[in-house]
């Protein structure tokens, strides 16, 4: 059996940024990852999404490219070289993880881990055991399957499979109307599919500000992207033809969506399959693993941080909390605010959040005051032709910043300048006597009223 300082089970965003920073602070660490370095945010979320995302807005762009007097010929995807550019991106960005995996002190071993006792972890694979003080979960999370007829049926698919697809599908339905959902809908309605989302709340980006997601909800349809909200799916069912069919019922009214392709986008759930938790004693719901406010769980030293905590599904949520872990582990303090998280959503137009909703305020009682700016008179905005958003700030009565929620042009970048506020506690009134340039995006944030 192997001792360390430290092991971490799963090598995302979370296990290894830690892992660099331990081993670089003198600890020795193991890194067990059953999969491929950089999780599912490198390998099938997040990276590749974006690379989509990146020729989605290319071929929006060409096909305005009359707008601003330049003359093309009709625009073609290549649905093949889409998905070889995703993946020598992908390739470039886990070849430079493996190098950090090779940093002095890191022991990484590719396998299933898997708890023989509180702080003893052997890896399937091998006869190998491993043996620490302190460990981290670090797994992530799995896609949801609706516990429906025919959910696993051949065309129903993850993110995963549809960022490999070679064909554009002629129609796709989207079973869910949040960030993944929403995400892939924009791309292939993009790339020429006839697209569907349906939806189970009675809004798309349930947690996400109202207003907001009504807003971006009406952009999607103005550009051809249908909506069915409040609608529980019922079915899939697949005809001899290979079509699908998606069954849905709606205010006690059945509807159906047709489709040749369906993604699955309900969510994920936090990925504790094999691990052993019942032999380790470490308590987990249906969430995920239970922790404290340090993220340790009920076994004093280990760990569970990211999305297999159930707390906050987003990468660098997760690399922060195994920042503070690890700054936890080793008797450090550190101003990590993990209560101030933004979030935003790759759809055109984009949009961003950090901090409360108008809906979370009134549901605690918070009295807050909304503030408004919108693209429309922003002139960088207008140049862009972007003048479609707003910019929408909340504060309570000694102006302090709430939340802050932004639909528009760059809005994934904007919403850093209210984070940083945030953390700092600085009032919204100071934004007025911060000299922003001109023309800039950033001036929607000196102008709201």
């Amino acid at each position: 059996m192997q001792k360390a300082d430290l092991i971490i089970i799963g090598a995302g965003p979370a296990g290894y940024e830690a892992a660099v920073e331990a081993a670089r602070g003198g600890m020795s660490v193991v890194v067990i990852e059953a999969a491929k370095p950089g999780g599912t945010c490198l390998n099938e979320g997040c990276i590749p999404t974006k690379c989509f995302c990146r020729h989605a807005e290319v071929l929006d762009d060409v096909r305005s490219a009359a707008l601003y007097g330049v003359s093309t010929g009709p625009a073609q995807l290549d649905m093949a070289a889409v998905v070889a550019r995703k993946d020598e991106v992908v390739a470039r960005l886990v070849s430079g993880v493996e190098g950090l995996l090779k940093t002095p002190g890191i022991t990484y071993v590719q396998g299933r881990a898997r708890f023989v006792g509180p702080h003893v972890v052997a890896v399937e694979e091998s006869s190998e055991q491993f043996e620490a003080s302190n460990i981290m979960i670090a797994t992530g999370s799995v896609t949801k399957y609706l516990p429906i007829e025919g959910a696993h049926l051949p065309g129903v698919v993850s993110s995963r499979e549809l960022l490999n697809l070679t064909q554009v599908p002629r129609r796709l339905c989207v079973v869910g109307g949040g960030v993944i959902g929403l995400e892939f809908a924009g791309i292939f309605h993009t790339f020429g599919s006839e697209v569907t989302v349906v939806e189970f709340c009675k809004e798309i980006l349930p947690n996400f500000d109202r207003d907001i997601a009504k807003r971006l909800r009406t952009s999607l349809k103005k550009r051809g992207i249908r909506f069915e909200t409040q609608a529980a799916v019922t079915a899939i069912t697949r005809d001899d033809d290979g079509q699908l069919r998606v069954a849905y019922d709606k205010g006690g009214k059945a509807g159906a969506c047709e489709a040749d392709c369906v993604l699955m986008a309900v969510g994920r759930a936090a990925n504790t399959a094999g691990l052993g938790l019942d032999e380790a004693g470490i308590a987990c719901t249906r969430r995920g693993i239970t922790v404290d406010e340090h993220y340790c769980t009920n076994v004093p030293g280990v760990y569970a941080v990211g999305d297999v905590n159930g707390l906050c599904q987003l990468a660098h949520a997760a690399t922060f909390q195994a920042l503070h872990v690890l700054h936890h582990i080793r008797g450090e303090q550190d101003a990590i605010r993990l209560d101030i998280v933004p979030a935003a959503v790759f759809t055109s137009p984009e949009v961003a959040m950090v901090g409360f909703t108008e809906e979370t305020c009134k549901e605690r009682g918070i009295a807050c005051r909304v503030l408004k700016s919108f693209y429309r008179a922003n002139g960088k905005a207008l140049a862009m032709n972007a003048d479609e958003g707003l910019v929408k700030l909340l504060t309570d009565e000694n102006d302090r910043i709430l939340g802050a929620h932004i639909l528009g042009a760059h809005a994934s970048d904007l919403i850093h300048e209210v984070a940083v506020m945030m953390n700092l506690g600085v009032p919204a009134g100071r934004l007025r006597d911060v000299v922003h340039a001109h023309p800039t995006l950033s001036e929607l944030l000196l102008h709201l009223a």
